[in-house]
């Protein structure tokens, strides 16, 4: 197996062996900004006609008619997207952009600490907020809990406008969950560019996730591995528009009058979908959008994922993939900064084992991403993890990307991950002894409660 990327480093899509195939269906709110961009159904049906042998649809046509069945969400043409792999590549991007903003800078993060990350970033929006670029911060307020009141007051004082997610101790005239967290991560300048993904602000990120060449496992300060992706073009409205959601929800400060949505032309040729979901979803669109995937899948389903509860109906995807003969690989950690997690989640090898599940654990570093591919043409980079916690407390934001290329640049992410992994052996597994069990068996009585 040849190594194709190396880490620190960014992974880009050039070459487009496959066109776009259609946006789907905008609303009226989002009308005047994408209805240039988006083909009408009509037009997608011609495509697929053309592109497609009538008896035997080919795989991204297959992917791509799961998704519009289970989302009436535009899949917008015309975009340019590029995979951050770990925290140093996402940080530059970020950082670049941000001070090359001119109208405004949008955040919305878990977690954002007060360290030297946190700092620089904060010195940056000041820096910005100062050259007349509107920012505007929405951040949890249990994932930033550890953030001192003075260091979100510096922002307050220098103008930034700052939001906090539900917090404790409400003074907006509103009572919310405190089970409900906005895990989301996201950086919106100017409306034409955003980085999504896993990657909160914090210096646990900042040296990355290279293996050190040591078998032994690291600590958690050996750095993590995560991914983020940056997306150019018309799809950049639809993460616009999921954070002046949550900003209003919240009933944060007004915001002021800036170019939020300005005029964006094609910049590539990538198929995106930006999938937002919410505790009060009655459909969570990622988890149908994963799991129709994986029961669509044909030949591989490769999935990276930091936390890893799934319930019946993903392992039972999982399985008959894996019994119809697809080749369906899980890379998850070998070490967590959740026991509980990482237990219940091992309680579940010993039956995907058996249906023919490949299951390796990354011990280099604290795996963190939220990543698959399948079939080489379905792919997604988010902050949805398949626990309990994702799929039902959490606001949550993945990028769906339709297409060859940029599927297999994200599988030649996932191969250069497995060469350092361990491989779960089915009869070694099996042979575990009663306290691993019985630590696995605990664990998962709380799955549902993480």
């Amino acid at each position: 197996m040849n190594r194709t990327f190396i880490f620190g480093r960014t992974v880009e899509s050039r070459s487009a062996r496959s066109r776009p195939l259609m946006c789907g269906m905008t609303t009226s709110v989002t009308m005047r900004w994408m209805s240039s961009r988006c083909r009408s159904a009509t037009r997608s049906a011609a495509i697929l006609k053309q592109q497609d042998k009538p008896e035997e649809p080919t795989l991204l046509a297959r992917h791509l008619a799961t998704m519009q069945k289970i989302s009436r969400k535009p899949w917008i043409a015309g975009n340019r997207v590029q995979l951050l792999v770990d925290g140093p590549a996402s940080y530059r991007v970020i950082f670049r952009e941000i001070a090359a903003a001119r109208d405004h800078v949008n955040i919305e993060t878990y977690i954002l600490e007060g360290d030297e990350i946190g700092d620089r970033l904060s010195r940056l929006l000041i820096e910005k907020q100062s050259q007349g670029v509107q920012v505007n911060l929405l951040y949890d307020a249990v994932g930033s809990i550890g953030t001192s009141d003075e260091f979100f007051d510096r922002l307050r004082s220098a103008g930034v406008h700052v939001c906090a997610f539900n917090p404790l101790l409400p003074s907006r005239g509103r009572v919310a969950d405190p089970n409900q967290r906005d895990h989301r991560k996201q950086v919106i300048v100017d409306g034409r560019v955003a980085v999504s993904g896993g990657i909160n602000f914090s210096s646990v990120y900042s040296r990355g996730s290279a293996g050190s060449g040591n078998a032994s496992p690291p600590s958690v300060k050996s750095g993590w591995r995560d991914t983020n992706i940056e997306v150019r073009g018309p799809a950049v409205a639809q993460y616009q528009q999921l954070f002046l959601t949550s900003w209003e929800k919240q009933s944060c400060t007004p915001l002021a009058e800036r170019s939020y949505f300005p005029r964006l032309e094609s910049q590539g040729q990538k198929v995106v979908g930006v999938i937002g979901s919410t505790s009060d979803d009655e459909r969570r669109l990622m988890y149908l959008a994963l799991l129709s995937a994986i029961r669509e899948s044909r030949q591989s389903v490769y999935v990276t994922m930091a936390y890893f509860v799934p319930d019946a109906e993903i392992r039972l995807a999982l399985e008959q993939a894996a019994r119809r003969g697809v080749d369906v690989q899980l890379i998850l950690p070998g070490f967590s900064d959740s026991w509980v997690v990482l237990e219940a989640g091992r309680s579940y090898y010993d039956e995907l084992l058996s249906a023919g599940v490949h299951i390796s654990e990354l011990h280099r570093a604290l795996l963190h991403a939220k990543t698959a591919v399948i079939d080489d043409v379905w792919s997604t980079v988010g902050s949805t993890n398949l626990d309990w916690r994702s799929l039902l407390h959490n606001d949550e934001l993945n990028t769906v990307v339709l297409g060859e290329d940029f599927g297999a640049a994200t599988t030649a992410v996932f191969e250069s991950d497995l060469q350092e992994t361990w491989h779960i052996d089915r009869a070694s597994w099996r042979g575990r002894g009663v306290g691993r069990r019985l630590e696995e068996g605990l664990a998962r009585l709380f799955a549902r409660l993480l």
